[in-house]
């Protein structure tokens, strides 16, 4: 495959180790070729790399198993989720979940990306429903302006809201950047 068809959450074979990208960004300085900078993570250390690839350089891909899974329950090492497939508990560490944890709520669906039955990352939905456990009372006139208040959602996520929004009601967060979307 070529560098230029890298995304978030591929796996590559490199040096005889396995890495996962973290990151990519397309850069084409004003004087020389364009390349690719990747930020990678190993999946056997844990380690972290960046890696400039030429555009159209040849990248030895290793394809990842696809799991559906549920989330159940989060404890001190991290998360347990189902697998949709053969309903066995599959825990999840702190270090490949990152900060998806602030998203998760009980029967939350989520993509595993799996090699060797292990679990190297997981794929989010892009949107997730959450319940809004405190914020501050409404600002009178508020919608003369467009201010934002600061709540504190179910899963302990701190995100900003339109005054409307109220102790109780669900709202639509981005789980790219943690933004508001709307009301659920």
């Amino acid at each position: 495959m070529k560098s230029q068809d890298l995304r978030t959450g591929m796996a590559i074979q490199m040096d005889g180790q396995l890495w996962l990208v973290a990151g990519y960004d397309h850069v084409k300085p004003g004087k020389g070729p364009a390349y690719l900078q990747v930020k990678l993570r190993n999946v056997k250390t844990g380690a972290h790399q960046e890696r400039r690839f030429r555009s159209g350089e040849e990248v030895s891909e290793t394809y990842l198993d696809r799991r559906e899974l549920i989330y159940l329950y989060s404890d001190s090492t991290g998360a347990v989720f189902m697998d949709n497939q053969s309903y066995n508990q599959v825990a999840i560490s702190s270090d490949v979940l990152g900060n998806a944890q602030e998203f998760l709520v009980e029967n939350t669906a989520i993509i595993g990306l799996c090699h060797d039955s292990n679990i190297l990352s997981i794929e989010m939905p892009p949107v997730v429903e959450l319940k809004v456990t405190d914020t501050p009372p409404g600002i009178k006139d508020a919608t003369k302006n467009t201010q934002l208040k600061e709540a504190t959602c179910q899963t302990g996520l701190k995100t900003r809201v339109p005054p409307f929004v109220e102790i109780g009601d669900v709202i639509k967060v981005s789980t790219d950047t943690g933004q508001y979307q709307g009301r659920a």
